[in-house]
């Protein structure tokens, strides 16, 4: 395909200019998302053992709910009933809410002992996988602007310049695309060897990085759009729903049982199979039952589930984010609930997540690779000395990325210690993620890119060790509190972060490579350190 070559350096300019600015936002962004992809399993694996109570047998969810709503007046604003093993049968919020990331939410929990009485705990929510997918969605950038994160509305920016550079890169790439695609030449240097990694990456996952370039706009900016829908459509509700309904104040002794509003639900939705039900209101005149449904097959509007929303006393179908034959969503709600299972990657099963979870993470290594392309793209190759901004971005990048890395990694090293303490663990989780990536963006300025990308891979190696390591201490040293593994996603979390720390022994004998033995006018050469490095066997 021959494109005019003056056509082919604006968009390469574009492409460069969107990709630099946004870049590094994105990263967190994209390496924070990877990890959201198993958001529940991170949840299992942060909260002991002990922190769930006993599940009932089917049947006793009644006979608990009862109880709870006769001797908690809390209960009566909002109560959820689970039916997942591992999960206390019924809990409800002692303080804050559900919504939003929130660092002290306390909640209820409440079973059935040996003898039909009813047992509760009031317990602090551990919002680890709340801490990541904050990351995610503001990439950490403190603050708050109307009712959302200041850092959402920063990343929506960001994914409008991604979005740009995705079409002007494809637009640059098309006349040597058939030539080039699969071609990783090492030999004709650092700055093609990385060209054209960053090339495979970004054309093999297109659609993928189109649809999250898309859908974080439509997140980030979903005010603006829903109040210029608004006025088209005026007083009618754009998402189905919305009808009357007569303002009733029902009685509990009326509510019907839990398996008859299953029985709705099922009904209405007959492919799904129900997690839990959320009651709310009940002793007003807008009394709600929230089902949260999930099934594989299918677009789902939250990140793991549908929900299906009913009066709990008529089991009336208010609205929904299912689409079937009965349902109710209407064209907009059937593009919402698309985008949001598209973002989610709420399909699929578990495979499905493994490939959103592989491509969230080539994400990430697209816009880093994209920074060290611009690098070496502007490297003085006459002289030794580079220029100050060269060293500002190299010295950026590697802060950025590996603080973002190190900030995670560190949490979750130290967050079965932090369970022992008698403190606000969220609290304490914000602490240890800026305490490590300020620091690391500090040292990466005053060491240098090049010997603190040394220094930062080893941290962060060590760090991922220690996640597994301290399972082998809670196994030797059980009396210490902390605690091991008890299923097959605990024991994943454990073994995905020996894969980081494998992935980064390699980065890091990569690394040793270019700043002992580089090019002298490279960025990443560290004169005062390779000197003495000569003779050191790097095989």
């Amino acid at each position: 395909m021959k494109i005019r070559s003056d056509i082919l350096r604006t968009y390469q300019s574009l492409h460069t200019w969107t990709g630099i600015t946004a870049g590094l936002l994105l990263f967190i962004g994209f390496f924070a998302g990877a990890l959201t992809m198993f958001s529940s399993a991170i949840n299992d694996w942060a909260t002991p053992p002990e922190y769930q109570l006993p599940q009932v047998k089917a049947g006793e969810h009644d006979v608990l709910l009862q109880q709870v709503l006769s001797s908690s007046p809390e209960a009566l604003k909002g109560v959820t009933i689970s039916f997942e093993e591992g999960s206390s049968p019924i809990s409800w919020y002692g303080h804050g809410s559900a919504r939003g990331f929130s660092m002290d939410d306390q909640v209820w929990h409440a079973t059935l002992n040996e003898q039909g009485d009813m047992i509760t705990e009031l317990r602090h929510v551990n919002e680890l996988s709340m801490l990541v997918d904050y990351l995610h969605r503001s990439a950490g950038i403190m603050g708050e602007l109307g009712h959302d994160q200041a850092g959402v509305y920063v990343l929506g920016i960001a994914a409008f310049l991604y979005f740009i550079a995705l079409v002007s890169g494809v637009i640059f790439l098309l006349p040597s695309l058939v030539k080039s695609f699969f071609a990783l030449r090492k030999e004709k240097g650092a700055n093609r060897f990385w060209l054209d990694s960053h090339n495979l990456v970004g054309i093999a996952s297109l659609p993928f990085h189109i649809i999250i370039a898309v859908t974080v706009i439509v997140f980030s900016f979903h005010d603006l759009f829903y109040g210029g829908l608004s006025q088209v459509y005026g007083d009618k509700p754009m998402f189905g729903g919305g009808e009357k309904h007569e303002e009733v104040r029902y009685e509990l002794k009326d509510l019907p049982s839990l398996d008859e509003i299953k029985q709705a639900t099922l009904t209405y939705a007959p492919n799904y199979e129900i997690k839990s039900i959320s009651l709310s209101r009940l002793t007003t005149e807008h009394p709600s039952a929230t089902v949260m449904i999930i099934s594989d097959r299918t677009l789902m509007r939250g990140p793991h589930n549908d929900y299906v929303f009913m009066n709990p006393f008529t089991m009336e179908i208010n609205s929904s984010s299912v689409t079937t034959d009965a349902g109710q969503q209407g064209v907009w709600g059937a593009i919402v609930t698309s985008f949001f299972g598209l973002h989610f990657g709420s399909y699929g099963g578990e495979l499905g997540r493994w490939l959103y979870f592989v491509m969230g993470l080539g994400g990430a290594f697209l816009f880093y690779s994209g920074n060290l392309i611009w690098l070496e793209k502007r490297r003085k190759k006459q002289t030794v000395e580079q220029s100050r901004s060269s060293h500002f971005m190299a010295n950026l990048t590697i802060g950025v990325t590996l603080g973002c890395a190190i900030g995670i990694a560190g949490v979750f090293a130290s967050s079965k210690w932090l369970s022992l303490g008698d403190w606000n663990i969220n609290i304490a989780y914000m602490w240890v993620y800026y305490t490590l990536f300020f620091g690391t963006m500090v040292s990466a300025f005053i060491l240098g890119a090049a010997r603190f990308s040394l220094i930062g891979l080893k941290l962060f190696i060590a760090l991922c060790i220690v996640v597994p390591l301290n399972s082998l201490v809670a196994i030797i040293l059980p009396s210490i509190g902390i605690w091991a593994p008890d299923s097959i996603a605990d024991l994943g979390i454990e073994l995905g972060s020996l894969g980081f720390a494998s992935v980064a022994f390699y980065a890091l004998r990569r690394a040793k490579i270019r700043v002992y033995q580089g090019e002298e006018n490279s960025i990443w050469y560290c004169p005062n350190i390779s000197k003495h490095q000569k003779t050191v066997s790097l095989a």
